[in-house]
């Protein structure tokens, strides 16, 4: 019973981590999601490629409206600040099956080459 304590408890503190770095790192005071920060490399451009017409337009309506607070070294007021339970993992979800997507393929890649190059020898 006190493992069960404990475990839960460590549950709440890596929340509580979580919500303290989510808070830190600032993006959310200028109407950003965690998603929008994202280095877009070929999978997330892909990602971005397969959303649906109206969060694309969400998507850039945030990244915009940031680049013009930046600009003006101004943060959104704190109601409007996106909270840690308002996320959504979107974009995070589909990358991971477009790497899912790319490994298998490039898997493929390699084992043919090694067919091939056992083929021949």
């Amino acid at each position: 019973m006190a493992a069960r304590a404990t475990v839960s408890g460590g549950g709440r503190l890596i929340d509580r981590i979580r919500k303290w770095y989510y808070n830190a790192a600032g993006f959310n005071k200028l109407g950003l999601m965690r998603d929008d920060t994202f280095y877009e490399d070929d999978d997330v451009k892909e990602a971005l490629k397969r959303l649906p017409e109206d969060l694309y337009n969400e998507r850039m309506f945030r990244i915009k409206r940031a680049l013009d607070l930046s600009l003006k070294h101004q943060i959104l007021p704190k109601d409007q600040w996106v909270k840690y339970e308002e996320v959504c993992v979107w974009s995070s979800l589909k990358v991971e099956v477009i790497r899912t997507d790319h490994c298998s393929v490039i898997g493929m890649f390699s084992l043919l080459k090694r067919c091939m190059f056992t083929c021949y020898l």
